[in-house]
């Protein structure tokens, strides 16, 4: 009977420690995720925008991560910035 004890006392610490692990797991895939969808979104901006003389948008883990997390707003003001720089 000690032992039931015991096992219940380890699995809840396991689920503890699960949950508390899973957690930044979950930030680092969706930023992941979202540095890729970035990155296509610079690939297409560029691609359109050599037609139309805005493209050249250098494609890195910084832009990427820039138009993953702002969206279409990241992406304008990367094209904002390049056109001051």
């Amino acid at each position: 009977m000690e032992y039931v004890g015991y096992f219940l006392i380890a699995i809840i610490g396991l689920f503890v420690v699960v949950r508390l692990l899973a957690w930044p797991l979950k930030i680092l895939i969706r930023l992941i995720i979202n540095a890729v969808l970035g990155t296509v979104l610079l690939f297409i901006v560029n691609l359109v925008g050599i037609h139309f003389g805005f493209g050249g948008i250098g494609i890195n883990l910084v832009t990427a991560l820039i138009a993953g997390f702002f969206g279409v707003p990241g992406v304008i003001f990367l094209l904002i910035f390049k056109f001051i720089l």
